[in-house]
């Protein structure tokens, strides 16, 4: 697996400042499927994988170092470090679908993009 793979397996997709999470039981929760898409940078051209939302806080159960939340308005933050590599992203959710920018970096190398999402 190349280096971007996992820059590009953020989430959401998304470490920034605190936000409220999602009232229990949200109209967020529940499993998403992701894409991402490299717009620059030496990433690999697509990423897909599913996470899953509940109360608000967004996980994905192979990911090192994983955080995201979503509000209670749709506004999604997460980020994921996996030794020497680092993604970071933002966007909204709707009811049933998303979408965001990231950016991240593997050693030297920077490569950013955007990100869509579908509920399950």
């Amino acid at each position: 697996m190349r280096y971007v793979s996992l820059i590009c397996a953020i989430a959401a997709v998304l470490s920034g400042p605190s936000v409220a999470a999602a009232k229990a039981g949200s109209t967020y929760d529940g499993t998403w499927s992701l894409v991402f898409v490299t717009r620059q940078g030496a990433c690999d051209p697509t990423y897909n994988f599913n996470v899953n939302i509940s109360d608000g806080i967004v996980s994905h159960p192979n990911l090192v170092r994983f955080k995201g939340r979503v509000t209670a308005s749709g506004r999604v933050r997460a980020s994921v470090t996996v030794q020497d590599k680092h993604a970071a992203g933002s966007g909204r959710l709707t009811k049933n679908s998303g979408q965001g920018t990231w950016s991240g970096y593997a050693g030297s190398a920077r490569c950013s993009g955007y990100w869509t999402a579908q509920k399950l």
